[in-house]
């Protein structure tokens, strides 16, 4: 199952005892530091959850799956998740 914004607003309610108001104060300048800090083009690492990594995409052919025509995909830069060795032991059962 997938947490929602709102399903991580709810579970900082229920183990931290926040209130509603300042649980979603805090998730939401979360988020917002993440963002700022993505977009100055810095990457953000959590101890022991992981790293948002920036990465630049070169622009490149690509087809078009409606018409299945050649079309050709912009440069853009991408974020990149890339976990942390804590975080893969405990998913694969080992943490």
């Amino acid at each position: 199952m997938t947490i929602t914004k709102a399903g991580l607003i709810n579970a900082i309610c229920n183990t931290s005892n926040l209130p509603t108001q300042e649980s979603i104060s805090v998730v939401e300048s979360l988020l917002e530091i993440i963002k700022r800090t993505l977009a100055s083009g810095e990457d953000v690492m959590i101890s022991g959850f992981g790293k948002f990594c920036l990465k630049d995409k070169k622009e490149r052919k690509g087809r078009n799956p409606e018409t299945g025509g050649d079309m050709k995909l912009r440069a853009r830069r991408i974020v990149i998740f890339r976990c942390s060795n804590i975080m893969r032991d405990r998913i694969n059962g080992k943490g």
